[in-house]
């Protein structure tokens, strides 16, 4: 464990340091989660679905259409960077775009 081996070389440190060296790999560890999980929910065939089964427009209720895969990148509330490659959907009838893994379908 990384808190351990960061132990051993700063032995002296205060509880405000260790607790500042653990609170950087709880952020590291929530994003790495956040990532795994979003993506792994990512319904990455929703553009091979028939236009009944697919994510709809949350403006008009249209069935969307898929764009390609785009990343983008999502701050966690520790600070830290997540990157996401997602199906983009764009709606044919009022133009709206958006990842609709994010939304209810």
């Amino acid at each position: 464990m990384k808190a351990k081996k960061n132990k051993k070389e700063h032995p002296h440190a205060t509880w405000a340091e260790i607790e500042v060296a653990v609170d950087e790999q709880i952020n590291q560890l929530r994003a790495q989660l956040l990532q795994d999980m979003v993506q792994m929910g990512e319904s990455e065939q929703w553009k091979q679905k028939p236009e009944a089964e697919r994510p709809r427009c949350a403006t008009c209720g249209k069935p969307l259409v898929a764009r390609g895969e785009q990343t983008r990148y999502l701050q966690t509330t520790g600070g830290e960077a997540v990157k996401l490659t997602r199906t983009y959907g764009t709606c044919p009838a009022c133009g709206v775009g958006f990842f609709p893994a994010f939304m209810k379908s």
